[in-house]
């Protein structure tokens, strides 16, 4: 098959690659390249891309053909693939990896041999091949057992086979095809791809896709001075497509699309249910049951500031003058890239085609002109004492600059590395490079302070929202004899809001305020937080000592503190009422268990004779405990008539009161 496969790709006359050779190239930050061909077809000819297996994929996803001749498309050709497993499964037999040379035989029951076993040859069918051991420490024998022309049955040691042919020349070349398609299978050959051209005429072609790529990576020079400073940006991109660039126009792309891998080279077998017509089954026998019962979920761009340059510590060496310090300056650039917008994304085209070969590496600038930007420091994690050295940087290059490294050199010195997000044209990023150490930072927090700031009732249901107010102050100390602007960046926290200071600016996840610190002086920022909590109170369930809190808060408006002070009165009154029936019943208790008592005394007295004036004493305790019970019944009966009314008032005034 293999064989017949260049045939015909000989009689096609496939052209190389270098035909259509690499004319454009973008590259992207998500692993995609698209890549554009172009060149010029004779008559009859075909162009023939070749493509790694894994990019095949995206190829088939995203080719597009352009023909400037104005002849039609009319299709394209492509090496096709399928599983090793499909591959195999239209041949009669099938050898697992490691099979001895009896299973394959095993595999071939039926077919016609010839052994040839020293010097005489055996021909027959194969009946089985298996493997045998003829004792504990004996190894293992390979046996195959032919049915002769004779008819005789010949157990054979293939040990002993000096030769084997299969009689079936048909049999022998399906053979062949099998281990020829498991070969195949192994091999890391490229995919091709066949463009066709007519045989009457000429065609110039252009065609474009997509495959992985390396993502291009972005790196930056930053030069700071007295005036703001200077960005220098460098693309480094990768060819990895196996060919050389030559005289390539080349462009990267800043910003992420969506790309995904779609399985469009693999064929796709679907699995379809059987079905047959109810005619064709079999009437399986019927049980029947017996019978067992009856029916059955913006802050505005700043200016830059001036940098106080200090007296620089130099060493001198007699009778030699003081070496000069080297200084950063800007790479000496031809030209750079040319930026435009496409849509949300945006590119970076560089004016001359260049040259990489395969397996090589470039670096080609893309930026290289002034920036506004501000010194400053910034401090963001409390458990450094020291702020950072930092940029604030205002994008008025008009071009994206894309995320990656920037090098800093502060006075024409080196200064520390920082990283940067992609930034958009007008917009504003500080990034920090080095750690200040004439500068320290320390942190206390506050005395908490919790007061009660509304109360609200409504349908016998008491609101109160509290305030929890917290402080947290910045004390910093400027070592330096040299003014400084320090960015403090305090945690934006769930549920706080602040009350007094407001920021320069908020992130996402900070608030950003700035202090000048003069040379050598201290400065202090606090910055106070209030969080606000609502507690709900069932007033028929809470006690007047709780309203009357409520009552002297400052909150509250006269006409609220009055109805409040009214339902705190009622509640007091039927607490009274309250604990007069618990004390009434405890006494009821009481005498009922001396009554219990007094029973028990006489009924063992009446046993014992002259005891008869003790038990006239205890009948008469026993009367007028009698009298009492019954007056306490009267009380609390009373007492709980009297709870009643009032509850029922206080409900009624509950119902009335709304504040």
């Amino acid at each position: 098959m293999k064989a017949r496969t260049l045939v015909v790709l000989a009689m096609l006359g496939p052209l190389s690659a270098a035909d259509l050779p690499v004319r454009q190239a973008v590259l992207y930050k998500h692993g995609i390249g698209y890549l554009e061909r172009a060149g010029r077809l004779g008559p009859g000819e075909s162009a023939r891309l070749e493509f790694k297996a894994a990019e095949m994929d995206d190829v088939l996803k995203s080719l597009t053909v352009r023909d400037s001749s104005g002849q039609r498309i009319r299709g394209i050709r492509y090496d096709s693939s399928e599983p090793l497993e499909v591959k195999l499964s239209e041949f009669p037999f099938k050898i697992e990896p490691a099979t001895p040379l009896s299973g394959l035989l095993d595999a071939l029951r039926g077919a016609w041999v010839d052994l040839n076993v020293g010097g005489q040859t055996f021909r027959g069918a194969i009946v089985s091949g298996r493997q045998t051991a003829a004792g504990p420490q004996q190894p293992e024998r390979e046996l195959v057992v032919l049915l002769l022309e004779s008819g005789e049955l010949r157990t054979v040691d293939l040990s002993s086979v000096t030769g084997m042919q299969l009689r079936d020349a048909a049999l022998q070349q399906r053979l062949k095809e099998y281990l020829a398609r498991v070969d195949e299978s192994r091999s890391a050959e490229k995919r091709s791809v066949y463009i066709d051209a007519p045989a009457e005429g000429a065609r110039d072609l252009v065609v474009s896709y997509v495959i992985p790529m390396p993502a291009w990576k972005s790196s930056y020079r930053l030069l700071l001075d007295g005036d703001g400073g200077s960005i220098e940006g460098w693309a480094i991109v990768d060819n990895t497509t196996g060919e050389d660039w030559n005289g390539v126009r080349l462009a990267v792309v800043s910003g992420r699309p969506v790309s995904f891998i779609s399985r469009l080279y693999e064929p796709k077998y679907v699995t379809r249910p059987g079905a047959e017509l109810p005619e064709d089954r079999a009437q399986a026998p019927t049980v029947h049951a017996g019978v067992v019962g009856g029916v059955l979920r913006e802050p505005q761009a700043l200016s830059a500031e001036a940098r106080d340059k200090g007296p620089a510590l130099q060493m001198r060496v007699a009778g030699a003058p003081p070496p000069a310090a080297p200084r950063a300056e800007l790479s000496t650039l031809a030209e750079t890239a040319a930026a435009q917008e496409l849509g949300e994304l945006f590119e970076y085209s560089f004016p001359t085609p260049v040259t990489i070969r395969k397996g090589e590496s470039a670096m080609l600038p893309f930026v290289q002109q002034k920036i506004q930007a501000r010194k400053l420091l910034i401090y963001s994690d409390r458990r450094s004492a020291h702020p950072l050295n930092a940029v604030e940087l205002v994008n008025d290059t008009g071009k994206a600059l894309d995320g990656g490294p920037v090098t800093v050199y502060d006075g024409g010195a080196y200064g520390g590395e920082a990283l940067m997000e992609t930034l958009k044209a007008s917009d504003k990023r500080l990034i920090s490079y080095a750690v200040d150490l004439g500068t320290r930072v320390t942190t206390k927090l506050g005395a908490r302070r919790d007061f009660v700031r509304e109360v609200h009732f409504r349908r016998g249901v008491l609101i109160s929202r509290q305030a929890l107010q917290e402080t947290l102050t910045y004390t910093v100390r400027n070592a330096d004899q040299k003014p400084k602007t320090l960015v403090i960046e305090h945690p934006v926290r769930t549920g706080y809001e602040l009350t007094k200071l407001k920021p320069l600016e908020t992130t996402g996840s900070a608030y950003r305020f700035e202090l000048k610190l003069p040379p050598g002086a201290t400065a202090e920022l606090p910055v106070e937080e209030e969080r606000v909590m609502e507690t709900t109170y069932s007033v028929a369930n809470v006690t007047p000592d709780l309203l009357a809190s409520f009552v002297q808060n400052k909150a509250l408006s006269d006409s609220a503190r009055k109805q409040l002070e009214s339902v705190v009165e009622l509640k007091r009154r039927i607490a009274d009422v309250d604990s007069a029936i618990k004390q009434t019943t405890q006494e009821f208790e009481n005498l009922s268990r001396d009554q219990q008592r007094l029973r028990q005394n006489i009924e063992s007295l009446n046993r014992v004779p002259g005891q008869q004036d003790l038990v006239q004493q205890y009948a008469r305790q026993l009367a007028e405990r009698e009298v009492r019970l019954t007056q306490l019944r009267d009380q609390e009966a009373g007492l709980r008539q009297k709870k009643a009314a009032l509850e029922s008032e206080l409900s009624t005034l509950i119902e009335k009161i709304e504040f």
